[in-house]
């Protein structure tokens, strides 16, 4: 296979393994640096759903280490959940519990050799200046929990509180995570009426993170644009992390391809190439307000109180900065084909 001009992928995450095997499929040469930069906030463990699960193996393919990593993590089979004012109910849901650490070592496998000079940077690194939005101000906990008699092990507990809420993920027969929003994990237990009594023992908190969406508004500069968690993190209400950093993976490596010509003569990047920064900024956004849309209704029943209500306002506010974006960029002027990107009028 003849390599194109290369890419430099700098850190770690689902999003830069996903650059890396999608541009070295294509040909690309990739030079991988995944200790530059700062280390990846990883969850202590992700849920996988079905639709993560395929998509993950459709990038991954024939990766052992994924396939064994998936086997290997424990099943979810119901949602149980209370929120606001109506009674616990059970939801079907099928999904996998897997370690954030795990997840990252069994996708991360080094490209192909490659000797050239690297004429683009994708990173998890956002360049100097860039600006962070935030919808919303709210830390999460996550602590280890071992689980009472009571608990179904193959059910994932969802319960709002009063100013917050609880998310019990099992990891086995008598072992989980406990994810608190708003609170710490032992406070949040004390108003709790479904989680607390199905768990037996809480440890201590292994790990605290910024669960409020998050977008780079300024995601690219000459020669690099910003991938993964850096560049976009979505709230844990809906469960599409992964997914979306998936999904953020290829739609980067496709601009960097297009960027470096591998599309010509369908795009070319001395004419299309800041259309195509602009488009990676525009999609990023446009991945934001949907989960916008689909996480506002969870805080705007969450509760009556005024934590509820501020972060159910800053979700409104954000909804609205994306749609002013996306409705002064107007039509996107690319669609991405496969792995590559091409004029919107050529998919017609």
């Amino acid at each position: 296979m003849t390599m194109l001009p290369g890419v430099r992928v700098t850190g770690r995450g689902i999003g830069a393994a996903t650059a890396a095997q999608a541009l070295a499929a294509r040909g690309v040469g990739v030079t991988a640096d995944p200790d530059c930069g700062p280390a990846p906030r990883q969850a202590p463990l992700v849920m996988l759903g079905d639709q993560a699960q395929a998509l993950l193996c459709d990038v991954f393919a024939g990766n052992p280490l994924l396939a064994a990593a998936l086997n290997a993590a424990h099943p979810i089979a119901r949602r149980i959940v209370r929120w606001g004012d109506a009674p616990a109910q059970i939801f079907p849901h099928s999904a996998r519990v897997i370690g954030g650490d795990t997840l990252g070592e069994a996708v991360w496998s080094p490209p192909p050799p490659w000797a050239g000079d690297p004429r683009f940077v994708l990173t998890t690194t956002p360049p100097g200046g860039a600006t962070m939005l935030r919808f919303g101000a709210r830390e999460a906990a996550a602590a280890p929990v071992v689980l009472g008699d009571a608990a179904d092990c193959h059910a994932a507990y969802v319960e709002s509180l009063g100013a917050g809420w609880l998310f019990l993920i099992p990891t086995g027969a008598r072992t989980g995570w406990l994810l608190a929003v708003g609170a710490d994990p032992a406070d949040a237990l004390a108003d709790s009426t479904v989680i607390a009594p199905v768990v037996a023992e809480t440890g201590a908190i292994a790990a605290r993170f910024e669960t409020a969406p998050r977008l780079l508004d300024d995601p690219g500069a000459p020669g690099l644009l910003t991938l993964g968690s850096a560049a976009l993190a979505f709230d844990p209400i809906c469960g599409d992390g992964t997914a979306t950093a998936t999904r953020g993976g290829l739609l980067a490596a496709a601009v960097a391809a297009a960027l470096l010509g591998a599309d010509a003569p369908m795009v070319d990047p001395a004419v299309d190439g800041a259309a195509l920064a602009m488009h990676y900024r525009l999609m990023l956004i446009a991945a934001m307000r949907r989960h916008l849309a689909t996480s506002w209704p969870f805080y705007a029943r969450g509760g009556a109180g005024p934590w509820w209500q501020a972060e159910a306002e800053a979700l409104a506010n954000g909804h609205a900065w994306c749609t002013r974006q996306l409705g002064a960029a107007g039509e996107a002027r690319f669609v991405l084909a496969g792995d590559r990107l091409i004029h919107r009028e050529s998919a017609a």
